[in-house]
């Protein structure tokens, strides 16, 4: 099976990261924002296999502001928020921000989720290697719900992503890596919506699901939106 029934086997729709990246920001320069007026955030997965997007973002928007976290997760709150709009350029009298958030997952070349390889490694490897271990906490029926101060990200996944999974319920990879991707969006605009001022900011969320594959990495797109003068506004990412 090739790479792109792979994909499709599991996604609807995905693009290139170059493709993406491109997608959005033609987009969302058709509202007003561009790499002169606006500073993009990113919110992706620490593993060096996710920051090929990171290098895609930094070409096309310009340097941008590091919310990251294991498999994701936004956990910079307001002060890291705060601390991103404070970076803005004002142009027009208005401040304008662009965040890019996705946690990520693998598919190797039998179309096996979860697993890839990695360079100067025997063996198969696991993405997201901080979502596969909490899958296998919930599996064994044993997981910590302390927090431990040598693993506090970790902790701070535990804790998380067990407020949308329902009691006794045990996801796959695949199906855990959609809900941390509802828990990313979900925090991030619940800070927007405590630090951000609409009266004088424009600003956009961008999410989906980064796919590391067996040849490149992909892009399922999420949500897509950007709110101009305080109005929502859907992108189509065509």
């Amino acid at each position: 099976m090739s790479s792109e029934n792979i994909l499709k086997k599991y996604f609807d729709k995905t693009y290139t990261e170059i493709e993406f990246i491109k997608k959005t920001y033609e987009a969302l320069r058709q509202l007003g924002f561009n790499n002169d007026n606006t500073i993009a955030g990113k919110c992706i997965c620490r593993d060096e296999i996710s920051q090929s997007i990171r290098s895609v973002i930094k070409h096309v928007w310009g340097e941008a502001f590091n919310f990251s976290s294991l498999a994701g997760m936004f956990f910079a709150g307001k002060t890291g928020l705060a601390a991103a709009m404070h970076h803005s350029p004002i142009a027009d009298g208005r401040e304008r921000y662009v965040f890019y958030a996705m946690p990520h997952i693998a598919i190797n070349e039998e179309g096996r989720i979860g697993i890839c390889k990695r360079e100067g490694r025997a063996g198969e490897s696991i993405a997201c290697g901080a979502l596969y271990a909490f899958q296998k906490e919930m599996a064994s029926g044993r997981v910590n719900l302390t927090m431990d101060n040598e693993d506090v990200e970790q902790s701070l996944i535990r804790m998380r992503l067990l407020r949308e999974i329902p009691y006794g319920h045990v996801p796959d990879l695949l199906e855990l890596t959609k809900t941390t991707l509802k828990a990313i969006q979900a925090d991030l605009e619940t800070a927007i919506s405590k630090v951000v001022d609409t009266g004088k900011s424009n600003y956009a969320v961008i999410t989906g699901i980064q796919i590391n594959g067996p040849d490149s990495n992909y892009v399922w797109p999420a949500a897509c939106y950007a709110v101009v003068d305080g109005k929502q506004i859907q992108l189509k990412v065509e």
